[in-house]
């Protein structure tokens, strides 16, 4: 069971306790992001194909390719998703 939302531990108290994890996190969801776009562009640009195999291979390296993006700067949508939590954590230390 899980427990109820009441008892759940502040914004505040989780950025402080695991910054490499909201790091990591910000970076996996602006790969998530990158794949899309990617993803969506490919779509746009397919002649009308069958090749399911050929679909699959450029799908997985659409995400490493958005994986690596992501791990080197990508459009620094990461940075932008840590320093907004950052700045959440310094207005909850000020309350």
């Amino acid at each position: 069971m899980t427990a109820p939302v009441s008892s759940a531990m502040p914004m505040a108290d989780v950025a402080r306790a695991l910054p490499a994890k909201i790091e990591g996190a910000a970076k996996q969801f602006e790969a998530l992001m990158i794949a899309q776009m990617l993803r969506s562009v490919r779509e746009e640009n397919e002649d009308e194909q069958d090749d399911s195999t050929a679909g699959t291979m450029l799908d997985v390296a659409d995400q490493q390719f958005s994986q690596v993006l992501a791990g080197n700067g990508g459009v620094g949508l990461a940075t932008l998703v840590v320093k907004g939590l950052n700045q959440g954590e310094t207005h909850a230390d000020q309350r």
